[in-house]
C-alpha cells in the first residue's frame, strides 16, 4: 500500500489522472459530435468536414506564426524573470496581431480558390472561409493563451479550460449540424476556437491582472529571431503533412468513392479521440521538462518516464479497441460505416508507432534542432504520401492505413537511431 501511495503522488500520476478526465470529456463530445455528423452529414459529408480540418492545421500554424512550441520553451525558462519574460510576451503579441490581420485579408480575396482546393467547388463553401477570416484573431488568441498557460506548467488550468472549452464546442457545433448540417459542422469547426478564447483571455487576464506586457518597450528582436527558428519548424510541418493528407484524402475519392473517403476520414477521426491523451500530455507535461532539461542524463530520465507510463497504456487501449471494433463503428458512428472496420489493424499499429516516436520528435522543439527536424519531416512526409499511393493500388482504400503503419515505424526507427544516447540504457 506504502508503494501505492508513493506511486499515486508522482506528478505525472496526478497530470494522468486530470488529464484522462479531460481526454474523456473529449472522446464522449467527439463521440456525440461523430452521432451527429453520422446522422445529418453522413459519410459523403464527413470527406468534406475532414478536409476542412485538415485546411485548419496550416490556418492556425500560420494566424501564430507557428510559435507554441517555442513560447512554452520561452515561457518555461524565464518564468521567474519579469522583464524577460515580459519581452517575450510583448514580442509574442505584437508580432501575431500584425500576422492576423495579413492573413485575414488573404483569406477574404482567395476565398474561393481555397473553396476549390479544399472542397472542389469554388463558390458553394467560399463563404466558410470569409467567416474563418473574421474569426482569425480569436482563433489565434486562444492558441498562444494556451501556450502562455503551458509554459509556466499550469497543467491543471490548461485541463481545466480543455474540459469547459470541450463541452461549451460539442454543444455549439451539434446546435449548427442539427439546424445547417454539412454547413453547420464546417461554422462548428470554426467557431469553436473562438467561443474557447473567452474562457483563455479570462485566465492569462487574471493571472497579469490585464496585460502590462503590450507595450513596444519591450518589444525584443532577439527573442523574435529565436521563436521564428520554431515557427518554421511549425509552419514546415503543419504546411507539409495536411496537404499530404488532403492529397491522400482526393486520390481516395477520385480512385474509389466520397463514401470511401469518408470512411478513411471516419478512422482518422477516431484516431484523434485516442490520440488525445498522448498529444496533451506530452504539450502539457513532457514539452516543458524536455525545454528544462539540462544534460543527456535528464532527458533521458524524461524519456524513460514516458516509455514506461505512457506508451503501455496506450498499447493496451489499442488492443482492446482493435477486438471491439465493430462495436465502436456502430456506437460511434452507423452502419453506413462497418466498412472501415477492415481499417482498422493498420491505422492503430500505425497510431502505436506514432506514439512511440512522438517523445523523440518533441525533442526538436525543445531544443530547437531545426535542421534535423526538416530533413525528417520532408523524407516522412513523402513516405507517407509514396507508401500511401503505392499501397491503395495494390490493396485498395486499406493501403492508405497501410501506408500510415509504414511511415510510422521508419520514423520511428530514424528518430531512435537519432536520439540513442538520449535512449542507451534507459531503465
Amino acid at each position: 500500500m506504502k508503494n501505492l501511495s508513493e506511486i499515486l503522488k508522482k506528478p505525472i500520476v496526478k497530470v494522468s489522472s486530470l488529464n484522462a478526465v479531460s481526454v474523456v470529456v473529449r472522446i464522449l463530445g467527439g463521440l456525440f459530435v461523430a452521432k451527429a455528423i453520422a446522422a445529418y452529414v453522413g459519410a459523403a459529408g464527413l470527406a468534406v468536414v475532414e478536409n476542412m480540418r485538415k485546411f485548419l492545421t496550416p490556418v492556425e500554424s500560420f494566424a501564430t506564426l507557428g510559435m507554441q512550441n517555442g513560447i512554452i520553451k520561452y515561457v518555461a525558462e524565464n518564468e521567474k524573470d519579469e522583464k524577460k519574460l515580459y519581452s517575450v510576451l510583448s514580442t509574442v503579441f505584437l508580432s501575431i496581431f500584425g500576422i492576423v490581420l495579413l492573413f485575414t485579408a488573404l483569406l477574404l480575396v482567395f476565398s474561393g480558390y481555397c473553396s476549390e482546393w479544399i472542397f472542389r467547388d469554388s463558390d458553394q463553401y467560399a463563404w466558410v472561409f470569409k467567416v474563418l477570416a473574421f474569426s482569425l484573431p480569436w482563433y489565434a488568441g486562444s492558441l498562444i493563451f494556451i501556450a502562455i498557460l503551458n509554459g509556466f506548467g499550469d497543467y491543471k488550468k490548461v485541463i481545466r479550460l480543455n474540459i469547459s472549452g470541450n463541452i461549451i464546442g460539442v454543444i455549439l457545433s451539434i446546435y449548427l449540424m442539427w439546424k445547417f448540417h454539412t454547413d453547420g459542422a464546417l461554422l462548428g469547426l470554426i467557431l469553436f476556437q473562438a467561443v474557447y478564447f473567452l474562457f483563455t483571455f479570462y485566465t492569462i487576464w487574471q493571472r497579469f491582472n490585464g496585460f502590462p506586457f503590450l507595450s513596444f518597450k519591450y518589444f525584443d528582436t532577439t527573442i523574435l529571431k529565436g521563436l521564428l527558428s520554431y515557427s518554421f519548424m511549425s509552419l514546415f510541418s503543419a504546411i507539409l503533412l495536411p496537404i499530404v493528407i488532403i492529397s491522400i484524402n482526393n486520390k481516395l475519392i477520385d480512385n474509389f468513392s466520397f463514401e470511401t473517403a469518408g470512411q478513411w476520414s471516419a478512422m482518422n477521426r477516431l484516431s484523434g479521440f485516442y490520440m488525445m491523451f498522448a498529444n496533451t500530455m506530452l504539450t502539457v507535461y513532457f514539452l516543458p521538462k524536455l525545454s528544462v532539461a539540462n544534460g543527456i542524463n535528464e532527458t533521458k530520465q524524461v524519456f524513460s518516464s514516458y516509455y514506461k507510463s505512457i506508451l503501455p497504456l496506450f498499447a493496451i487501449g489499442l488492443s482492446g479497441l482493435y477486438f471491439l471494433r465493430e462495436f465502436v463503428v456502430l456506437f460511434i458512428f452507423k452502419e453506413e460505416f462497418l466498412p472501415m472496420t477492415e481499417l482498422f489493424f493498420w491505422q492503430l499499429l500505425g497510431d502505436f508507432f506514432k506514439v512511440g516516436s512522438l517523445i523523440l520528435g518533441y525533442q526538436f522543439f525543445a531544443k530547437k534542432l531545426t535542421k534535423a527536424f526538416v530533413i525528417t519531416e520532408v523524407v516522412s512526409s513523402l513516405i507517407l504520401l509514396s507508401s500511401s499511393i503505392f499501397f491503395m493500388a495494390e490493396y485498395g482504400a486499406k493501403g492508405a492505413v497501410m501506408g500510415h503503419a509504414f511511415t510510422y515505424f521508419i520514423y520511428w526507427i530514424v528518430l531512435a537511431v537519432y536520439f540513442r544516447k538520449e535512449l542507451i540504457s534507459i531503465t
